[in-house]
């Protein structure tokens, strides 16, 4: 007979008390009636379409929903590189919907970003909006005052959390623990899902969440990152996924939380909805107007968006973990597989973590038997750039199954990328001057105008910081997850390709079946590949008699669970030599272009460096859950 771990039983026992203390049903109406007898009723307006803003970005999606007929869709999609016109036109679509706005997703923070977005929708429940916000347990909304004051801003906003442990919006690190002891699989399933949709015709995934650094505004540390807007048939396939995740008894509403529940009943009076009060609010105001700018608008959203007809929407179900054999519930990891597996020409693959599952590592591993074998190129973070180091220290564990077995050309982004900078940052205007109508950048991207920031936001995210650089200056880290098939189709979502992905976090994404996209796509991928963005990984010279008893030593090392320790590995990170010409790993000339620049370049000694050695020797026993 199994018997439990000894050192597990305190944490089962709480587990176990906790699961009991459910509230009743009689702690929830007093809560729900709390909730009714407080809650804001004020009303903004009078008018049937709730005074929506007229917005170009609505007006084109109407426009296609127009022209779709049966068999036969119509869509506007728009690629969002850029992060402030990716905050805008959230903002512009907020105003000017006129029935419903549904939004899910992982993180919602209590910085700059996260507020100004809240008001808004919170400013559109007034208007007589129905607003309807699921977000994530693990990582957003912890505040309990903040909640109290949702719960009762209005009658037509409504807040739920997906996946709470134990019935609690707040985990304290010991339930954290508990959860993972008692019902590891119910809480490491997370909703990872990124959707704004609008009256169920036009919507926003990706990969951004609601905290500062997705929107260029944390002062140290940005993500590189993407969405895609779409208008047109899809978005219905949008507004019927969340209504999927909503209705789903994991997404729970705040007075069945156990402690939001007993927050409101000690607090009877309604708290109200001050007006935020903002870190940098300048910047606030300048995104603020640009949402209002229709000239604006259509010159940094709309003017490289296609009018095309095949669009699909893709999203596992809720609860992914309860049916792990069903494939509908994992509808959109099983499309992106069977696309990928269809590459005959170039994969040209984004993820800012690179640990592919069993599934993914057999389909890549037939595309490189193909006869010619498909390009497969793929941009990723390096140690400096990313703020997940035990996930790096696996991808690093492997590079040579992805070199060799697998065909993989990767580029690993450095902190400072020349690309991700000029897309994202913004250089400083005298008061009054104007910006200039700046150019296209390559992948449909542009660059903007943007005052000087001071100080560091604090974030929930902020203590998750990248490692220490011998470099100075903000850093950016790949966060964007996208993929382009033979240049005919291409897929923006959340999807990372890794295990947790694949089985564990629900996904969403869309594919757009149209080679303008694709080249787009492609394109701007292709940009953070550079020699400016990127370092190349690549296998080490050879030297006589010393690299194969290296590269034997070093195979063997690899394949152990434990005690990974060689330091010598078969491939490092190259950098362009001046005056050289770009060119491919497999080209006869790398090595005489390419000086080797070390396994982490720009990396200071420090605990985060000691602890990506450790993750490589010992952490393949939780490779499935990174």
């Amino acid at each position: 007979m199994h018997r439990p771990c000894p050192a597990l039983l305190p944490l089962l026992l709480l587990a176990l008390l906790l699961q009991g203390c459910t509230l009743s049903r009689a702690q929830i109406r007093r809560a729900d009636a709390v909730v009714a007898a407080s809650m804001d009723t004020r009303s903004t307006c009078a008018r049937p379409d709730h005074c929506a803003i007229a917005s170009p970005l609505l007006a084109a999606a109407d426009e296609a929903v127009a022209a779709s007929r049966p068999g036969h869709p119509q869509h506007v999609v728009a690629m969002l590189g850029a992060s402030e016109p990716a905050l805008a036109a959230r903002l512009n679509l907020i105003r000017a919907a006129r029935r419903t706005i549904d939004v899910q997703t992982y993180i919602w923070d209590h910085d700059d970003a996260g507020l100004l977005v809240l008001d808004e929708l919170v400013q559109a429940a007034w208007r007589g909006v129905r607003v309807r916000i699921l977000v994530d347990q693990l990582s957003a909304f912890g505040d309990l005052a903040l909640l109290d004051r949702l719960a009762r801003v209005s009658p037509d906003l409504e807040v739920r959390l997906y996946n709470p442990t134990f019935d609690k919006a707040q985990i304290s690190p010991l339930g954290w623990a508990a959860g993972i002891a008692c019902c590891f699989l119910r809480f490491n399933q997370r909703m990872h899902n990124k959707v704004l949709v609008v009256d169920d015709r036009i919507g926003i995934t990706g990969g951004r969440n609601y905290q500062n650094r997705y929107y260029d505004w944390d002062d140290e540390f940005d993500y590189v990152d993407r969405d895609v807007l779409v208008g047109g048939p899809a978005a219905q396939a949008m507004a019927d996924s969340f209504a999927l995740f909503w209705n789903h008894p994991r997404s729970v509403p705040l007075t069945h939380l156990r402690d939001v529940n007993r927050h409101l009943l000690a607090h009877p009076q309604a708290p109200g909805w001050p007006a935020p009060a903002y870190a940098h609010p300048e910047r606030v105001w300048r995104v603020q107007q640009e949402a209002g700018d229709d000239e604006w608008l259509r010159m940094y959203v709309l003017d490289d968006s296609l009018r095309t007809g095949d669009v699909e929407f893709f999203s596992d179900l809720p609860g992914k973990t309860e049916e792990p054999h069903e494939h509908a519930a994992r509808e959109l990891t099983r499309r992106v597989m069977q696309l990928v597996a269809a590459a005959r020409q170039e994969v040209v693959l984004q993820t800012p973590y690179l640990v592919m599952s069993k599934r993914a590592t057999r389909i890549f591993r037939a595309l490189h038997r193909q006869t010619p074998p498909p390009r497969i190129v793929v941009s990723t973070n390096s140690l400096a750039s990313t703020d997940d180091f035990a996930v790096y220290a696996i991808t690093y564990k492997h590079r040579k199954r992805y070199l060799k077995k697998l065909g993989f050309e990767i580029y690993e982004l450095k902190p400072h990328a020349s690309g991700p900078t000029d897309d994202n940052a913004w250089a400083s205007l005298e008061d009054g001057e104007e910006a200039p109508a700046a150019a296209p950048a390559a992948g449909g991207r542009r660059r903007y105008i943007k005052p000087e920031q001071t100080s560091l936001l604090g974030s929930r995210g902020s203590s998750n910081r990248p490692a220490p650089l011998h470099s100075q200056g903000r850093r950016f880290g790949l966060h964007a997850k996208s993929f382009v098939v033979d240049s005919s189709f291409a897929m923006i979502g959340s999807h990372n390709f890794d295990p947790r992905s694949d089985h564990y976090n629900t996904e969403a994404g869309v594919i757009v079946y149209d080679s303008r996209f694709a080249d787009q796509l492609r394109e701007a991928i292709l940009r953070d590949t550079t020699p400016d963005n990127a370092w190349v990984i690549a296998p080490r010279q050879k030297v006589p008699v010393l690299s194969p008893i290296s590269q034997a030593i070093g195979d063997v090392s690899a394949r152990l669970p434990l005690f990974d320790f060689w330091p010598f590995r078969y491939a490092t990170s190259y950098e362009l030599k001046a005056g050289c010409t770009p060119m491919r790993p497999d080209d006869p000339a790398f090595y005489s272009c390419y000086e080797p620049v070390g396994d982490f370049p720009d990396v200071a000694i420090s605990p985060k460096l000691i602890y990506t050695r450790l993750f490589t020797a010992f952490g393949v026993g939780i490779q499935g859950i990174l």
